[in-house]
């Protein structure tokens, strides 16, 4: 196993950070943060890149770069969650698997689907749907008439906007009544989903990377430029040692991820999934923790609208809600061992 980046992959890594400088700067996610709307020209961007069908190394190195740059871009729920269950999608598409009063319990879906000769439709709520105002698509489990988790393909569904104190990770609420809908044939509904979720939270921990990394490095630059007392604030020891547990965290959530994203494209399926989850409850308790410490280096001017950390510390801090908890990846983890 080599984890160092061939040519061709430092070349993608230049290739989309120049574009995201170009065409998703901080100003233009500043405009976009508290509205509805959806800038498709950074998609569409990606399209042209040809960086919306590479395996999961490939696509960790776009994530990080869009986690840098706070993007709201779907590239996430779209690449790795609704491709991964359709591969044929054209557009964006998102997943639709949540609901209401379940927590993460996701393999029983109370959204139900109806076949009536060879037509289907789904009636059900689904919560937490990323990009959900962005889609074209929705890929949504639902059970059928015998009970069992089938995955479906619609392009209806009522969306509402779900308030969330990060502007650039949006999420709504999708109500289907009726929908007309696509079985989506898959040989294990339940082992395919449970693999996308592995993939599309290994996901989100990248872009948590990217994320932590940039806010590692504005803190490092304003430890440099802040002078208290007649010196930088950092070379104060306990401003470096902040930064020193920031990058401590930064290297070790990297290297979690970029492992976990190399087995789900090489390793057995077993090992895939235990990588998948030490990444997830790694960082869902330490990134934000990487959020938080930048606020401290940076005291009052970090609370405030003007400065970009308080876009990092809340895209940092949604990473609690998008992983779900580290205590229930530590039960799963233990639960594998103990398997």
């Amino acid at each position: 196993m080599d984890f160092e980046f061939s040519e061709e992959q430092e070349m993608l890594r230049t290739s989309v950070r120049a574009f995201l400088a170009d065409n998703s700067p901080i100003s233009a996610v500043r405009a976009v943060y508290d509205a509805d709307a959806f800038d498709r020209s950074v998609w569409d961007g990606l399209a042209d890149l040809g960086v919306l069908d590479l395996d999961m190394v490939d696509a960790a190195i776009v994530l990080e770069e869009l986690g840098r740059a706070v993007s709201p871009a779907p590239y996430a729920s779209s690449v790795i969650g609704a491709r991964s269950l359709l591969p044929n999608l054209s557009g964006i598409g998102t997943v639709a698997i949540y609901e209401t009063a379940t927590r993460y319990e996701w393999a029983r879906p109370q959204t139900r689907a109806t076949r009536d000769v060879d037509a289907w439709s789904l009636d059900g709520t689904k919560v937490h749907v990323a990009d959900a105002t962005a889609a074209d698509v929705f890929v949504v489990t639902a059970r059928n008439d015998d009970g069992d988790l089938r995955v479906f393909e619609t392009a209806a569904g009522a969306v509402e906007a779900s308030p969330s104190i990060d502007g650039s990770r949006k999420q709504g609420v999708v109500v289907f009544d009726r929908c007309p809908a696509r079985l989506v044939p898959h040989r294990d509904p339940h082992t395919e989903v449970a693999r996308m979720l592995d993939r599309l939270g290994v996901a989100h921990v990248v872009d948590g990377v990217g994320a932590a990394q940039r806010a590692l490095e504005l803190a490092v630059e304003y430890a440099k430029e802040r002078v208290q007392f007649d010196k930088p604030i950092g070379a104060f020891q306990a401003v470096q040692h902040l930064c020193a547990d920031m990058l401590r965290t930064v290297e070790l959530g990297r290297a979690a991820a970029y492992y976990a994203c190399w087995a789900l494209d090489d390793a057995p399926p077993e090992e895939a999934h235990r990588a998948a989850t030490l990444a997830r409850a790694f960082a869902a308790d330490a990134f934000p923790q990487v959020g938080g410490t930048a606020i401290q280096v940076f005291g009052g001017i970090g609370f405030t609208w003007e400065h970009d950390i308080h876009l990092y510390f809340k895209r940092l801090l949604t990473l609690s809600v998008a992983l779900g908890s580290a205590s229930d990846h530590l039960e799963e983890l233990a639960a594998i061992a103990i398997d």
